[in-house]
């Protein structure tokens, strides 16, 4: 099994794929589709079912992806 390190193999940005958008590495899955699946209450499996070129290690590796993006962004609160 991958090190959860690895994930970031999983991820590829590229500007002739899917105009440069973070995409599952070998495919055309946006990564904000996975993420955006998973946030609607999909599971794992579900997603799989819907992108059968993905594995869970993919999906995990996409939710990395986000995390680290937020990580990123300083969060200014919606109700001031």
């Amino acid at each position: 099994m991958e090190s959860i390190r690895d994930w970031r193999k999983r991820i590829s940005i590229d500007p002739a794929v899917h105009h440069g958008d973070p995409c599952i590495a070998g495919t055309r899955v946006p990564v904000s589709v996975v993420v955006g699946s998973i946030a609607d209450g999909e599971s794992v499996d579900a997603v799989i079912r819907h992108y059968p070129q993905l594995q869970p290690e993919d999906v995990q590796a996409a939710l990395h992806f986000a995390a680290e993006a937020v990580n990123r962004f300083d969060i200014v609160s919606m109700t001031d």
